[in-house]
């Protein structure tokens, strides 16, 4: 199984650059954003439970942007970003985390790896 992040935000330097000035402004939010990273870089606790994950539960997660998604995920998620879509071995995606979830992680990687956890029991 794979976990996929989809961020409410485009990659690319365009996309990082409209986020961060709209994130600023109070324009436009992202609570997987606010989960993941810290102003510029990638938090620390964030690598270490994707290490985790992948250690304990043999789960890779990837984090991809709106204008990254595959057609699959572009279709399983589609205006419900920001979100986690979780990949079965046979290649189905559903969410398994929407953006209400993330919300109450309040930026917390730990309360958001809780989260999870739980979600994966049903799995």
């Amino acid at each position: 199984m794979r976990l996929i992040g989809v961020y409410n935000a485009n990659g690319g330097l365009a996309g990082e650059l409209s986020y961060f000035f709209g994130h600023l402004f109070g324009r436009v939010e992202c609570k997987l954003c606010d989960i993941t990273h810290s102003t510029f870089t990638k938090r620390s606790e964030w690598t270490a439970m994707e290490a985790r994950l992948r250690d304990e539960l043999d789960i890779e997660f990837v984090l991809v942007h709106r204008n990254e998604r595959t057609e699959a995920q572009h279709a399983a998620s589609e205006g419900r970003e920001p979100c986690v879509l979780i990949e079965d071995n046979a290649g189905q995606l559903s969410m398994i985390l929407d953006w209400t979830d993330l919300k109450l992680a309040k930026g917390s990687v730990s309360d958001f790896e809780q989260a999870v956890r739980a979600k994966l029991l049903m799995y």
